[in-house]
This record gives structure tokens, C-alpha cells and sequence, in this order.
């Protein structure tokens, strides 16, 4: 996907932020990357707001596939 389409997410006093755009520092995004499957982009929040550099950094969140099942 397009830069444009990331989520910058920060836990700080036990809150989830969220900010759009791809706006990590370098020093914060050199920490590597994981790869997440969720149905939506509400529980990929939720689920990489857990990830430890969350807390003590940033993790930029961005979707990779957005897959439509046939109904």
C-alpha cells in the first residue's frame, strides 16, 4: 500500500493514539516489522497497539492486502 494509507500508533498512559500518515522518526522505525492478520483495520489497531514499541515508541501501522472474500 501507499505511504499514505499508514497509522502512526502510540500507547502513553495506557492510551492508544493514532495519527495518519507515515510520520515515524527513523531512529523509531528501525526496530523491524510484523506482520499482522486481522479482519479490519479496528482490530489491526487493537492488536499492534499491544506490540511493546508501542509504548516505548512508535508503531506505524500500514495495510499490506485488504482481501474481499466472495459472499
Amino acid at each position: 500500500e501507499m505511504p499514505e494509507t499508514a497509522t502512526v500508533l502510540r500507547v502513553r498512559n495506557n492510551t492508544l493514539s493514532a495519527t495518519d500518515g507515515p510520520y515515524v522518526e527513523t531512529k523509531e522505525h528501525l526496530a523491524g516489522f510484523y506482520v499482522i492478520e486481522a479482519p479490519d483495520m479496528v482490530k489491526a489497531r487493537e492488536i499492534a497497539g499491544r506490540i511493546p514499541s508501542a509504548r516505548y515508541g512508535a508503531v506505524e501501522l500500514r495495510p499490506v492486502r485488504m482481501l474481499t472474500l466472495p459472499d
